[in-house]
């Protein structure tokens, strides 16, 4: 078993215990958070839906993702992350829901925004949202990887789980 399936399986044990459900938004991952999570058999116990808005407009039509919000602070910011995880919970029945927007590469990189920077947003039905930009470095599988890592450790640190 290899580490982040370890750490989807305890996410999953994680938000079972406490009879919680996830939701998950992403944007540069492509659904790689939704894909560790549901290769975890009796995921369907805890996890709810996942949202790939790739596309600024699938942001907004899925999501809600602001128009001014994308344009004043672009795809890759805490600002568009945040609204992606308020958004996806809206929109699901989960109690958690997790977003994640960022410039994998090899393209897409802008003044101030690098390759590898990418956003994240956890937001709880019933308590306070979390948001953190990590910048990875690597080529785009790594970036990826890691984001899909820091995503579900992002979980346990809201669920305040070793």
């Amino acid at each position: 078993m290899d580490d982040l399936e370890e750490l989807a399986r305890r996410v999953g044990k994680a938000l079972a215990m406490r009879k919680f459900s996830l939701t998950t938004a992403e944007s540069c991952t492509g659904g790689g958070v939704g894909q560790a999570i549901t290769a975890i058999p009796g995921s369907s116990r805890w996890y709810d839906r996942g949202f790939i808005t790739y596309s600024n407009l699938a942001k907004e039509e899925l999501l809600g993702v602001s128009a001014i919000t994308l344009a004043a602070f672009g795809a890759v910011s805490e600002e568009t992350a945040l609204e992606m995880a308020k958004g996806a919970l809206d929109r699901g029945n989960a109690d958690i829901s997790l977003a994640v927007t960022g410039i994998a590469g090899p393209g897409g990189a802008t003044p101030g925004k690098p390759l590898g920077m990418v956003c994240f947003a956890w937001v709880c039905r019933d308590g306070p949202a979390q948001v953190v930009t990590h910048y990875f470095d690597g080529d785009r599988a790594t970036v990826r990887y890691s984001s899909v890592v820091a995503a579900l450790e992002g979980i346990m640190g809201i669920l305040r789980v070793d």
